[in-house]
């Protein structure tokens, strides 16, 4: 077993007796704070734009209602899986049923892994100039891809996954 899955997956408990499952706890921070990205933009917020495909930014600098409403429930997704990280971790979170909470956590961690992967991947071909990059991105937004976005999807499954597997190793309540 590696050293982060005996550190961080592994439940340590404080001078209370309570228990603490750091991966849920990161996972938690990781989705409440890539919430706050998609709820500035989609109150029209416009610092980070350049950060995006060139078609993108001209939808946000447009203020087009489609694009801001997609923020909107983007970020209210991400607050759910904030809200889900933290139901691993919390006494509250026994309310719902363990199965559930399993299979979200698990689930949106390989969705997030995949996603930032696969894009990690293709945008690094762009790069290497193996594929075309379309116009729809542009150059500049390539590279906030490969250096930023991509990356943070792929740690967010990473947290996920590792919040999963700690919770899934937590004795049942009972």
């Amino acid at each position: 077993m590696g050293a982060f899955s005996r550190n961080f997956c592994k439940p340590r408990s404080d001078r209370r007796g309570s228990t603490r499952f750091p991966a849920a706890y990161a996972a938690a921070v990781w989705a409440f704070l890539f919430s706050v990205v998609s709820f500035y933009w989609a109150a029209g917020g416009t610092i980070g734009l350049n950060t995006l495909a060139a078609g993108l930014r001209e939808l946000a600098r447009t203020h087009n209602p489609g694009l801001a409403a997609l923020a909107w429930v983007t970020g209210g997704l991400k607050v759910l899986a904030g809200v889900l990280a933290l139901s691993l971790a919390r006494p509250w979170g026994r309310v719902v049923p363990r199965w559930l909470l399993l299979a979200g956590a698990w689930g949106a961690g390989v969705l997030l892994a995949i996603y930032g992967a696969a894009n990690l991947v293709e945008f690094g071909l762009m790069e290497g100039g193996v594929i075309a990059l379309p116009a729809f991105v542009g150059a500049t937004a390539l590279r906030w891809y490969l250096l930023l976005w991509e990356p943070w999807f792929l740690i967010g499954g990473i947290l996920f996954l590792a919040a999963a597997r700690s919770f899934s190793r937590r004795p049942r309540p009972g």
